[in-house]
């Protein structure tokens, strides 16, 4: 009996499918973040440097201790460590989707300040970052120049020098990554016979 009316009149039908799809799409714009779940387990990341050394002396000096120290941390499901022949370190620690990402990393800063003792003094005077991160990526941000006055190596460098501290301080935001970055290099050439 209902479907008469509107096999009668397709000017209704049409009008209701489409206020009932933009009363869809308004109801969907409006749904609040919290009521969608976590889909990726929060992180807590360590870094430092030790200046000149292998990535073989970082892993022996500064890997071992620290990740025999973090190790068991509460809700931790597991940590992965990278050592640069930079003698860079960054070590990610994942928990179980649900736990507190504040309380998260002061557990892993505490259990840091445990195993600082153990470190070079090297690592000891340049510190020991720990800050939390999301793995989920929320946002790319392109650089471009109008009318290609500046070149790649150009905005490279300007991004690094003047943006992308300002968005990490950014409240919120956890982490910020230049992917296709272009440095600045200088080659030196020594004259022997004057050294």
């Amino acid at each position: 009996m209902i479907s008469g009316v509107f096999i009668d009149r397709p000017r209704l039908a049409i009008v209701i499918a489409i206020l009932i799809t933009l009363a869809g799409v308004l109801s969907a714009l409006r749904i609040p973040l919290a009521q969608f779940p976590d889909i990726v387990p929060p992180q807590v990341i360590v870094s430092t440097t030790v200046p000149g050394a292998s990535a073989q002396v970082v892993e022996a000096t500064v890997a071992q201790p620290l990740e025999g120290q973090i190790v068991g941390v509460d809700q931790m499901i597991y940590m992965k460590s990278n050592s640069g022949n930079d003698g860079s370190y960054g070590l990610t620690v994942s928990f179980q989707l649900g736990s507190n990402p504040d309380v998260d990393t002061v557990n892993v800063n505490n259990r840091v300040q445990q195993a600082l003792a153990k470190l070079p003094p090297e690592v000891q005077r340049n510190g020991v970052i720990v800050r939390k991160r999301s793995t989920a990526i929320l946002e790319f941000l392109q650089f471009y120049s109008e009318g290609g006055k500046q070149d790649p190596l150009f905005i490279s460098n300007y991004v690094t020098i003047n943006v992308l501290d300002r968005l990490v301080r950014t409240l919120g935001v956890g982490d910020a990554q230049l992917f296709g970055r272009l440095d600045y290099s200088m080659r030196i050439w020594f004259d022997t016979s004057r050294l």
